[in-house]
C-alpha cells in the first residue's frame, strides 16, 4: 500500500472549510473513497458536500 495526500475542501456553516489529509491505499481512487468516508463521518458531510482537488502519492 502506498500513502497519498489528499487535498479538498467541505461544505460548512461558514462556507468552505480546507483540509488535507495522509490515507494509506493502494491507488488514488480508493486514497479519494477514505476519505470521503472519514470527511463524512467526522463531519457529518454527504459526498457531495465534499470537494477533492488533488491526490498525491507522498
Amino acid at each position: 500500500m502506498s500513502t497519498y495526500t489528499v487535498s479538498g475542501r467541505f461544505q460548512s456553516r461558514d462556507g468552505f472549510q480546507p483540509f488535507t489529509k495522509d490515507v494509506e491505499a493502494e491507488n488514488e481512487d480508493l486514497a479519494r473513497e477514505r476519505i470521503y468516508t472519514q470527511v463524512g463521518s467526522q463531519h457529518n458531510r454527504k459526498r457531495t458536500q465534499i470537494e477533492i482537488e488533488e491526490v498525491s502519492a507522498a
